[in-house]
């Protein structure tokens, strides 16, 4: 396995090891003793599964009572994945990282406590799974937009015209949290 520090600490890219032959391919998509010897101490408690069409942006998703760190895996198709810092006291607060994750390569990303998540869809079809470090709670649900101009997320070009929720499109910007609202 491979670990990418990405340019926001504590963000990383996963490469698990893959063996392919001429029947298809094994990978093993998770193992505390080998993520932690990278510094991924998390305990993940829950595994969700989303699926979404082209074009779809979700998010940008946060819990802060019960902060979830994520471990994102694309089961099938391609989606462009983002985190934004959120943590006040962070020299990247207010800063964004994003990463192309497909079936192709297997590719993971881990999100730590702290981070607004979210992403868009680039294939027909995706199906992702994450894992979470804390469970869902139901009224501790916050966002940000997803087109925050401060934030000035690049999104890709393929996605023209965004197919977002009504909750998401109204999510408050990030200079309009107050800061009992962030990390």
């Amino acid at each position: 396995m491979e670990v990418i520090n990405l340019s926001i600490p504590d963000v990383k890219l996963i490469r698990p090891r893959r063996f392919d032959d001429a029947r298809g391919f094994f990978q093993q998509s998770y193992r505390y003793d080998e993520y932690a010897a990278t510094g991924i101490t998390t305990r993940f408690v829950q595994d969700n599964w989303s699926r979404s069409s082209h074009g779809v942006v979700r998010g940008l998703h946060y819990q802060l009572k019960h902060p979830q760190a994520k471990l994102v895996s694309v089961l099938r198709g391609e989606i462009y994945d983002v985190v934004v810092d959120i943590r006040q006291a962070s020299p990247t607060f207010g800063q964004w990282v994003g990463a192309t994750l497909s079936d192709e390569t297997g590719e993971q990303l881990f999100v730590p406590e702290g981070f607004a998540h979210g992403f868009c869809v680039l294939s027909e079809t995706v199906d992702l799974t994450y894992k979470c470090g804390d469970y869902y709670t139901p009224g501790d649900e916050y966002g940000i937009r997803w087109n925050d101009p401060d934030i000035a997320i690049e999104w890709p070009d393929s996605i023209i015209s965004p197919n977002i929720s009504d909750k998401d499109n109204a999510a408050p910007l990030l200079n309009d949290l107050t800061p009992n609202h962030l990390f």
